[in-house]
């Protein structure tokens, strides 16, 4: 990790929140807030520091997810966006440019809804837009629907850090060989349970925000004060998914007809990319680097 890095924790309701932060050399650069995905940790953003070397970066693990395993309460949209906001009032950050990515994306749009006077820009990175879920799912079957195997996991234990590594050489989104940096990131995600090692992301936690995140009432709020222009909003999309298929979270018919009832949206579809990889590779982090300085 670069010597740019460090951690602290944040007081929120319920407990301690773990913030990743990258310094900038200069102490009057910009600063972005990044949020990561539905099970993953701020450490997803390690690319996007590499890629930003001169822009500060502030990067939480939600409740529930890396070392803020211990927050107590509930989750949903609303709650960490709540969250995020006193991350901004301790750091002391005035308006700035939030990136999302997956359910961190949905966790954007909240956050700029309820804390308007904290955001400039929002940043969609495959996610904050609705998906497109069949409705009258029972939340199993809306979990299993949306995440598939990235939610089953969350029941699976582990010997060992080594063991957990050997899991993911599998995975078809991440090819091998894996980079330090992804290895980081996996090992990270460990917690201990008992004599083994689990994800530290509770599979009830997971169905709470997945639920919330499809069709919640903190959503539907926030989307029509997103249509109302309020803010600016980036939102980028790829053509393949959570386990690298076809056609990703956003097929193009149900991205089409989202386009069009959010005509204040500017969309970008990338290429060549995954759900994981338009973040978490140096090829999709140096993309979203490029927008960011863009805009």
């Amino acid at each position: 990790m670069s010597a740019r890095y460090r951690t602290l924790d944040v007081p929120v309701a319920g407990g301690d929140l773990r913030v990743g932060l990258w310094d900038a050399p200069d102490a009057g650069a910009p600063t972005i807030v990044a949020i990561h995905g539905v099970t993953s940790s701020h450490l997803a953003w390690q690319w996007l520091a590499d890629a930003l070397p001169e822009v500060r970066i502030v990067a939480p693990d939600l409740r529930g997810r890396g070392r803020s395993t211990e927050v107590a309460g509930p989750a949903g949209m609303a709650a960490h966006a709540d969250d995020l906001a006193a991350v901004f009032d301790l750091l002391g950050l005035g308006p700035t440019v939030v990136v999302g990515h997956s359910m961190g994306a949905f966790v954007a749009v909240v956050f700029a809804h309820r804390h308007p006077s904290l955001v400039r820009r929002l940043v969609l990175v495959d996610g904050g837009l609705p998906l497109a879920a069949a409705p009258g799912l029972s939340t199993d079957e809306l979990v299993a629907a949306i995440l598939g195997p990235t939610a089953a996991r969350l029941s699976l234990r582990f010997a060992d850090t080594a063991a957990y590594l050997e899991f993911w050489r599998t995975h078809p989104a991440f090819p091998a060989p894996h980079a330090p940096e992804l290895e980081r990131y996996f090992a990270y995600d460990l917690v201990p349970d008992g004599r083994v090692l689990r994800p530290a992301t509770s599979y009830a936690t997971t169905a709470e925000d997945t639920v919330d995140l499809n069709g919640g009432t903190a959503l539907i709020d926030a989307l029509a004060a997103l249509d109302a222009g309020a803010h600016p909003v980036e939102f980028v999309t790829v053509p393949r998914g959570l386990q690298d298929e076809e056609p990703g979270l956003y097929p193009p018919e149900h991205l089409a007809a989202l386009l069009a009832r959010h005509p204040s949206v500017s969309h970008e579809r990338w290429d060549g990319l995954n759900h994981y990889s338009v973040v978490m590779s140096p090829a999709g982090a140096e993309r979203v680097a490029a927008l960011v300085r863009r805009r």
